[in-house]
């Protein structure tokens, strides 16, 4: 089968990887650089392995198979992720929610337990746990992973197995047809595969649409909405921090060489796309010092970079990932691009391929549109708690 897949995130990487592994000549078109920069949503991200507070239950049981997926592909090898728990908290406004959460959990059977705030040093030495705080959730099956060296793992199997990267190279529309469907190319020309996956995050509804499958997506320029938020990452700072925190004033992971992308989810209201704070800001700062508030060693930590991150979520809040009408045109589109990612490349590609559907993927077909007025769709919620992003 000749297959094409619009966009080279760690899902259209992913995808390329099972496609190529299941013997697919496969091309990938991208608009822009892989993981450019500030601009990428697999670039940007808080990267967080997890299935934390993910319902309705098909939801959660998909993200805890992507846990899972991770945790195989990790068995081959590599230096992108590290499943070294998260630790969580809550002032006492939120603990009734956090001890639901955690009891819900339990119930399904995820790994999570209560653990005392001197055990959750023994996990990270250099925490500062607030003196009100007496009950920490502790996740150990959670981790997060290192973005561009997940993408690097993945694309660079599909290129040792043959598939093909044309970039930059901008796709403007797709068509299916009876034998398959049509690429056309902002540079001119069209070209025809078997099948073609769209990988292309946040720039998926156009693409979707055109192809005749309606993916309304939620707008991704929205200021301070369900899309949006501040990502900052540190300079190299000397504070031994291993694992996750989602906590009520900052959100942490470690990003290797000794700095840390840091998140504030109330301070998500002022994240602007259009307007993106300089690292320096005023925003900036009041990470900075949380930063400081939460762990010993980070006193005067300073952020290299400030961003705005830019979720790709489908409008209604809920993965996207099947084939529009006809089989030909294939859609993924979902936030939990990092956990789902590994997973939701090799299912897509073992139903494009063999035409066998998963039983995960029930509940998340793009045909859940269909007829559907985008209008009647309830606006998303933004998080702005731990452990809800």
């Amino acid at each position: 089968m000749r297959i094409a897949i619009v966009g080279l995130g760690v899902i259209g990487a992913s995808t390329a990887r099972s496609l190529a592994l299941a013997g697919a000549q496969v091309t990938v078109f991208e608009r822009s650089l892989p993981a450019a920069g500030t601009t990428a949503t697999s670039a940007t991200t808080f990267a967080w392995i997890n299935s934390h507070q993910k319902n309705p239950l098909a939801y959660h049981a998909l993200n805890v198979a992507g846990i899972a997926e991770h945790e195989a592909l990790a068995a081959d090898g590599g230096d992108w992720f590290f499943q070294t728990g998260n630790l969580e908290w809550a002032h006492e406004s939120g603990l009734d929610t956090l001890s639901d959460a955690v009891a819900e959990l339990r119930v399904r059977g995820y790994p999570a337990e209560w653990i005392t705030p001197e055990r959750a040093r023994t996990l990270v030495p250099d925490l500062r746990v607030p003196p009100g705080v007496r009950d920490i959730a502790w996740y150990p099956q959670e981790g997060h992973v290192l973005p561009a060296a997940l993408l690097a793992r993945l694309w660079g199997e599909a290129r040792d197995l043959g598939a093909v990267l044309r970039c930059p190279e901008e796709v403007t529309g797709v068509t299916a047809h009876g034998n398959g469907a049509r690429v056309a190319l902002a540079s001119g020309g069209d070209e025809d595969f078997d099948a073609v996956v769209l990988a292309a995050g946040r720039w998926t509804e156009p693409l979707a649409a055109a192809s005749g499958v309606p993916v309304p997506m939620a707008d991704p320029e929205a200021p301070g909405s369900a899309t949006v938020g501040l990502l900052g990452y540190t300079a190299p700072v000397p504070a031994r921090v291993g694992r996750v925190l989602t906590t009520p004033e900052l959100n942490v992971r470690p990003e290797g060489g000794g700095r840390l992308v840091v998140q504030g989810l109330d301070l998500d209201v002022h994240a602007d796309p259009a307007n993106v704070p300089a690292p320096d800001s005023t925003y900036a700062a009041e990470l900075c010092a949380r930063l400081g508030d939460l762990v010993d060693g980070a006193e005067g930590a300073r952020l290299e970079s400030l961003r705005v991150g830019q979720r790709s979520m489908p409008a209604d809040g809920r993965t996207v990932a099947g084939p529009g009408s006809g089989g030909h045109v294939y859609v993924i589109a979902t936030h939990s691009g990092i956990t789902l990612g590994p997973l939701l490349g090799r299912l897509a590609a073992e139903e494009i391929v063999s035409g066998t559907q998963s039983p995960l993927l029930a509940e998340f077909r793009p045909e859940r549109f269909e007829g559907v007025n985008r209008e009647s769709l309830a606006p998303l919620t933004p998080a702005r708690f731990a452990g809800q992003q």
